[in-house]
């Protein structure tokens, strides 16, 4: 693929970062994925036939997401998921096997048929037409294997796989279930195939209307100890909980809050095509790192070897040595401990290399790579930034993501400062008639309260004085820091809507104003 395919923009300078950051590394821009790991799963975005594309998965989930059923889907209460699925759009319905797919030169997966025919026979692409497809992709990932299950082999490195897959990706989400909290040894091991990738995952705690408020208390104070002792960072991962089934919640006592978590993944979906650019810079800042350390690292090693006799046994007193070399090099090149490779990993690669045929550190190469990382990255984030401005808001449509963004069952239609938006009567005059008792117990002066008695009662609500300074200035509708009795009847009300637990808005929504001032206010052209 070409990197202007790959990018799928157009004119002269638009695509133009993109371009450059594929240049510089095209592996980058071929594959960015999202998907799901049965109880785990990992995401990214794939690049294809000039689409951006993006993935997620995980059976009941992707089902959810696209609305659809897609070829090679099965669903059951066992991990029935014994293959990777490559879920991506395509004009007819169908699958292609894992060996047919590694030699499709339009597919990103060409480098995927090193791990052999006993992977390539249990990963396959389902393409269908979906609008959500259209904007993201799906890699899903086989269930997670627990007990006896574990002690038989997949016949492939199920780990390197999904580590192929985790260093392309947008996103990686670890996926749960409320009532069957199991990190087993498989589990664990495919977390750690993540390591390095630690800003790209996400938890999503599924079926979480299956068990009470309390329950899930405690089953989500079980996930984070679980998870803090296998993803050794010292950030908190964000996990969302809810059900993500088009079925009917067993438990609603939580409803509210599965709605704002489902919203909340979804504009982590839709904000992946969006970003991607960044990503891939980023990636390309990790590569770019990383080559330039070992190449210190085998520079080092090929200097410190003899001419002609005792070779194997510098090799064998160098490979044991290696923490004090990464210690040494961090010493003399100022690198960060945090850009070395595992040394474990990196002393059972080297296991296999003859030291003497490394190649010498070449400086002007280096250099090189410290002035593209000094200079010539900021150049491209100032492109990406001016193309993102100049170019629409690219978001994830279709399936479950067009039911909650428009009409009455979007996120909080209807409640908070929404309440009342859509009835005729002012939705404070349900509750005007105790607010008015209040009022005239303030020593009202002409109809109206000074601000020094509005604040003796608007303080017994115990919110702060900068929430409360916000409610006074939406209330005071006529800016004569004095309230009438229908401007602290709104006062009361905002103060209730925070104290409900809404976001008060921005400035006083149409539906809000008192009747009295609605006239005085300006016309909308």
């Amino acid at each position: 693929m070409t990197s202007r395919r790959v990018i799928g923009c157009g004119g002269t300078r638009r695509g133009e970062a993109r371009a450059a950051a594929t240049a510089q590394n095209p592996n980058i821009c071929s594959f960015y994925a999202m998907a799901w790991l049965g109880t785990l799963g990992a995401a990214s975005s794939l690049q294809q036939g000039g689409r951006r594309l993006s993935a997620l998965s995980s059976l009941p989930p992707t089902r959810y997401l696209l609305e659809q059923d897609f070829p090679g889907m099965r669903i059951g209460p066992e991990p029935t998921t014994d293959s990777f699925i490559a879920v991506m759009y395509g004009e007819t319905e169908g699958s292609t096997p894992g060996n047919a797919l590694v030699v499709d030169p339009k597919k990103p997966f060409r480098k995927l048929s090193r791990f052999g025919n006993a992977f390539l026979n249990r990963f396959m692409c389902s393409q269908l037409p979906n609008q959500v497809l259209k904007s993201i992709s799906i890699i899903d990932s086989p269930g997670i294997l627990s007990g006896e299950k574990q002690r038989i082999s997949r016949g492939y490195d199920f780990c390197q796989v999904l580590q192929w897959f985790a260093e392309r990706v947008d996103r990686i989400i670890l996926l749960f279930d409320a009532h069957k909290l199991d990190i087993s040894d498989e589990f664990s091991e495919a977390i750690k195939a993540f390591r390095g990738q630690d800003d790209k995952i996400r938890v999503v705690l599924n079926k979480a209307d299956q068990v009470d408020t309390q329950q899930l208390m405690r089953v989500y104070g079980a996930l984070m100890w679980s998870l803090g002792k296998v993803i050794n960072t010292p950030e908190v991962l964000r996990v969302y909980i809810g059900s993500f089934w088009a079925q009917p919640l067993q438990n609603t006592d939580n409803r509210r809050l599965f709605e704002a978590e489902a919203q909340d993944l979804f504009r982590d979906i839709q904000s992946l095509p969006q970003k991607a650019a960044v990503r891939k810079l980023n990636d390309l800042i990790k590569r770019a790192r990383l080559a330039k350390v070992h190449a210190y690292i085998i520079s080092y090693l090929k200097k410190e070897m003899p001419n002609v006799f005792g070779k194997e046994n510098k090799k064998r007193e160098l490979i044991s040595r290696l923490p004090e070399i990464y210690i040494q090099l961090q010493r003399e090149y100022q690198i960060s401990a945090g850009d070395f490779p595992e040394v474990k990993a990196m002393q059972e690669q080297l296991e296999n290399y003859d030291f003497t045929k490394f190649h010498s550190l070449k400086p002007k190469l280096i250099e090189a790579v410290d002035n593209m990382l000094s200079n010539k990255i900021a150049s491209l984030m100032s492109l990406i930034s001016q193309e993102e401005m100049s170019m629409p808001t690219q978001l994830v449509q279709g399936g479950a993501f067009d039911g909650t963004t428009e009409g009455p069952f979007n996120q909080g239609y209807g409640e908070g400062a929404k309440e009342g938006a859509d009835d005729e009567e002012w939705v404070v005059a349900k509750d005007k008639p105790v607010y008015d008792e209040l009022f005239y117990t303030l020593s009202p002066i002409n109809g109206k309260i000074s601000g020094v008695n509005a604040k003796k009662e608007m303080v017994t609500s115990k919110l702060p004085n900068s929430v409360l300074g916000k409610i006074w200035k939406l209330a005071d509708c006529d800016c004569d820091g004095m309230l009438d009795e229908e401007e602290f009847a709104l006062a009361k009300h905002l103060i209730k809507i925070k104290l409900d637990g809404y976001e008060l808005p921005h400035s006083l929504p149409p539906h809000l104003v008192p009747p009295s001032h609605r006239k005085s206010l300006p016309k909308a052209d």
